[in-house]
């Protein structure tokens, strides 16, 4: 008894010995000082800066004072974009060719003849997709057009031919808009939007068969569309739209707009694609369409042909 005693006690040693050994494998060794190699926790390298500036900067040198440079251009605020909305004449600039003038008339149209007329015009007008160029490439529009008048209308390098056969509807709202505006128009130019993906950039309808200072009533019917409007930039701005005068005008349903005086000459509009779903909408802008200059490319801007006189 006192044998198997004795076996158990050295045993029982025994595992305590290597548990003491395993335990002392699982601790982290100490760390030493001097020449093996490690990093002392209190370690600085040569021409450390004693006193860090904030968090991940460098050290700064002290031997030079700031000084402040005047900027080489002017800091320049980007003009808010402003917005018509409400009835009524506006003058949106007074140079540098003349005074621009917009009169803005929502309900021009009550709402029940407007459905009517658009669905009319809709189904009856000779839409189609006209081929235009741009830098010597051709392209599709991204809308469709028909055009009405004794005469044709060049533009962008694209001719639309003389169509005398008016639509009856078209007649009678042609003679609506020039008992409201108290102006007289030849012609008309027809835009079909089919969704917010169709479109028009930015462009003047300045063309010299238009005449100086033309007047250009737009009549919108279907879904809501935005007008954008921009200020032409004088010669220093080198083309530069970036600091320019814009206008915003939500052309809705039964909508008439009225562009007039130098607005042509001065600004720049177009009706950019929406990313979200957007109805067709009818754009028809009456105008006054006169014989193209003797000895110039038909569709030639007015400056171009003024210079060349």
């Amino acid at each position: 008894m006192l044998k198997a005693s004795a076996l158990r006690c050295v045993v029982m040693s025994d595992k305590r010995q290597r548990a003491r050994v395993q335990g002392s494998w699982a601790k982290q060794a100490p760390k030493h000082s001097g020449p093996t190699g490690a990093i002392p926790n209190n370690y600085q390298p040569k021409n450390a800066n004693p006193d860090p500036g904030p968090w991940g900067s460098k050290p700064q040198k002290t031997s030079q004072s700031f000084k402040f440079h005047q900027p080489a251009k002017p800091v320049r605020d980007v003009p808010p974009e402003k917005v018509i909305e409400k009835a009524g004449d506006y003058q949106i600039s007074h140079g540098p060719s003349g005074v621009s003038r917009l009169r803005l008339l929502p309900g021009f149209l009550p709402p029940e003849e407007a459905d009517w007329m658009f669905s009319k015009l809709l189904a009856e007008l000779p839409w189609s997709q006209k081929t235009n160029y741009r830098q010597g490439e051709a392209y599709e529009e991204p809308r469709l057009t028909c055009w009405y008048g004794e005469l044709p209308y060049t533009y962008a390098r694209s001719t639309m031919a003389a169509n005398t056969q008016w639509h009856p509807l078209l007649l009678r709202l042609r003679e609506a808009v020039e008992q409201v505006t108290g102006c007289s128009f030849n012609s008309l130019l027809c835009n079909l939007y089919r969704d917010g993906h169709d479109s028009i950039g930015w462009h003047s309808d300045d063309e010299a068969s238009l005449g100086a200072k033309p007047t250009i009533a737009s009549l919108s019917l279907g879904d809501t569309r935005v007008f954008s409007l921009r200020k032409q930039p004088p010669p220093e701005e080198n083309g530069d739209y970036t600091y320019m005068e814009r206008i915003r005008v939500p052309l809705s349903h039964g909508t008439l707009l009225l562009m007039e005086g130098a607005t042509q000459d001065d600004w720049q509009h177009q009706v950019a694609k929406e990313y979200h779903d957007r109805g067709p909408r009818i754009n028809l802008t009456f105008r006054t369409i006169c014989p193209e200059p003797e000895g110039h490319r038909p569709g030639t801007k007015l400056r171009f042909t003024a210079k060349q006189h």
